[in-house]
């Protein structure tokens, strides 16, 4: 059992990669989103058929120690409002007002709460008026259509007592039973606003995950398999599905890029890399410095705080499967999604909206005949179809016209998501199904003249969880801020991680362990964070203290070779295809395919280098070479 399974699960398609020790084998398949777990095991019988030459899910299921699982459904959730409506009830006076301090909480507020947030007074009235009371502002709640409600207090003692009020008037055990919430439940922040906003996004997020990591999950037991599928959170490591939070699986495909870039960084010796990582309903956007993943002391979600840590990372709603429409005469990219149901017209599903997909394969990028590998054929009629009656014929323009159009305001929309951190020294990590095919265009657009493509672009998400181990992060807020009360956290989280790490199937005392110790002022502002030894002494009089554990049970990594100088030459066409580059002009390109390049073999643009399961646009003016890894670097020579 030394095989690691890495899954990432986007919104169009799902890749699956493999590591037996030696050598990575991947592949995709579509995301079947009436039930995921579909995808997931085809997925796994697709992978099966290359180790062994013919599918077989049990051997590679009883030979896997781990399989680990992340996803960006409860990134497109948020961006397309696909949740429960939340509810808050507080004792807190103007929590709403101090939840809606910023433009992105305000929106985000408006669009999981809206009106449905409601205050009681504990100390109003009797016991029985505020059990009278609390059941009439959970009712008034839930008729306004909330699913769940978070219930804050602005400290535990006030969150007890109002949870002893409603359990005894809203029972669990009940099937009409609305999910409550509490906030000191999920995170020690004593920043209400924080604190608060991380249970209402994963309150958010919850069920959405539930539903799919249980049947994937029951699924597996049919196969007895052993070891417990893994979930793969935005701290960069993974847990059982029993032990995770819904609000750390938030962008966990994207933190495997990160690990990922990270990684390239390294071996290529980037100083300041940009990723970006195209997927089907958004695209990610990260930074890694100096070939390392720095994430925030507290972490943001759509631009609001949130309590945890969290990489840096941002999604924008333009992706493989993003509607391209027309409105106002302007043509506009996202944020909606056809998904992968019904997808992008040429996939044959019905889709009846424009993608960037159906352009690239009207242009000629695409051949219709060797999308994912020739495994699925895509269908440029249903493209020409659609493109003509919602493009070009409202803007009454020509469909060639509209394909350039459409392509140029793509990249723009590209370029938007990350030019906001390009720096002189910038080099852009393109991956994802969609990321080699607009990489150059959005690069020049953002002043970037270096762009990595990874040999394992198509699936470089599910490749970078790779460099993760298994773990559980901590934090409690302490007390009152002196050594002895810090001292006894640190022996509440010891005996919590022992207890969770063995149900890992890890002993604490094996695993890397690392404690930080935080100060804040009491209205959140960080004074301090630095690690953590018992028997520090404290000196924080009048503020804020709080103390994490992270503990991380090692599992092996894959070693990637340093990057060294080859001798350049001409790199050799497989065949030609026809590109439009223009309203009124056809190329005839060379189109490259990755695996029969050896390293150092280079060219210019326009070209189309095919890799594994994607398609490279080298735009003119870009010049490409082969590294000795086989990786793919572009180089605008303009």
């Amino acid at each position: 059992m030394d095989t690691l399974i890495n899954i990432d699960n986007g919104g169009t398609l799902t890749d699956i990669c493999a590591w037996d020790g030696d050598a990575f084998t991947f592949t995709k398949t579509l995301t079947t989103p009436q039930d995921l777990s579909d995808c997931l095991f085809t997925g796994l019988e697709k992978v099966s058929a290359a180790l062994y030459g013919e599918a077989d899910l049990e051997r590679l299921l009883h030979g896997t120690q781990h399989l680990r699982y992340s996803t960006t459904q409860g990134t497109n959730a948020l961006v397309e409002r696909q949740g429960p409506m939340i509810g808050i009830l507080t004792t807190m006076p103007g929590l709403a007002d101090l939840m809606r301090g910023s433009d992105p909480e305000r929106e985000l507020f408006t669009g999981l709460v809206g009106d449905r947030h409601a205050r009681i007074d504990l100390d109003a009235g009797s016991a029985e008026e505020a059990d009278r009371e609390a059941v009439r502002l959970v009712t008034r709640l839930t008729t306004l259509g909330a699913g769940r409600v978070v219930v804050a207090g602005h400290s535990q003692e006030e969150e007890h007592r109002l949870r002893h009020v409603l359990l005894r008037r809203f029972p669990r055990h009940l099937l009409g039973s609305v999910p409550l919430l509490y906030s000191w439940d999920l995170a020690g922040d004593r920043n209400d606003a924080r604190r608060v906003w991380s249970c209402v996004i994963n309150s958010f997020l919850h069920p959405t995950m539930e539903r799919f990591l249980y049947g994937a999950e029951r699924r597996l037991r049919s196969y007895r398999v052993v070891n417990p599928l893994l979930v793969y959170r935005n701290d960069g490591a993974s847990s059982r599905v029993a032990k995770a939070v819904a609000l750390k699986t938030y962008s966990s495909g994207p933190r495997g890029g990160l690990e990922g870039t990270a990684a390239l960084a390294r071996v290529y010796r980037l100083a300041h890399t940009v990723m970006m990582d195209i997927g089907g309903t958004t695209t990610d956007v990260g930074v890694v410095q100096g070939g390392r993943v720095a994430p925030d002391e507290r972490g943001t979600v759509k631009g609001v705080p949130i309590s945890y840590p969290m990489s840096n990372v941002h999604s924008k709603g333009v992706g493989g499967s993003s509607v391209i429409a027309v409105r106002d005469g302007v043509i506009t990219v996202g944020p909606r999604s056809v998904g992968a149901t019904p997808g992008p017209a040429c996939f044959g599903f019905g889709g009846r909206q424009a993608t960037i997909t159906d352009v690239n394969l009207l242009l000629g990028v695409l051949d219709p005949d060797t999308y994912m590998d020739g495994t699925f054929r895509l269908d440029p009629e249903r493209s020409r179809a659609v493109i003509t009656e919602t493009i070009a014929a409202p803007l009454g323009i020509p469909l060639e016209d509209a394909l350039i159009r459409m392509e140029q305001a793509y990249f723009a929309a590209l370029a938007d998501s990350f030019a906001h951190v390009v720096t002189p020294e910038t080099t852009l990590a393109a991956f994802g199904g969609a990321g080699p095919m607009s990489a150059a265009g959005a690069a020049r657009i953002a002043g970037v003249r270096d762009v990595l493509i990874p040999r394992t672009a198509a699936v470089f998400s599910a490749f970078g969880i790779s460099f993760s181990d298994i773990g559980k992060s901590y934090e409690v807020g302490v007390p009152v801020p002196t050594t002895e009360a810090v001292h006894a956290a640190h022996d509440d989280l010891v005996a919590r991680a022992e207890r969770d790490m063995f149900q890992e199937g890890y002993a604490l005392e094996d695993c890397r362990r690392t404690w930080t110790l935080t100060i804040e002022e009491p209205d959140g502002t960080l004074v301090e964070s630095r690690d953590y030894h018992p028997g520090d002494p404290i000196d924080a009089a009048g503020r804020q203290v709080s103390l994490r554990l992270t503990a991380a049970a090692p599992l092996p990594h894959p070693v990637l070779p340093d990057d060294r100088a080859v001798d350049a030459r001409t790199a050799a066409a497989h065949d030609t295809r026809q590109v439009r580059s223009a309203a009124d002009q056809v190329d005839t390109v060379p189109v490259h395919v990755l695996d029969d390049l050896r390293p150092g073999d280079s060219g210019a643009g326009p070209a189309i280098v095919e890799g594994p399961f994607f398609t490279a646009r080298v735009l003119p003016g870009w010049d490409f070479r082969v590294t000795a890894a086989g990786d793919l670097l572009l180089r605008d020579a303009r």
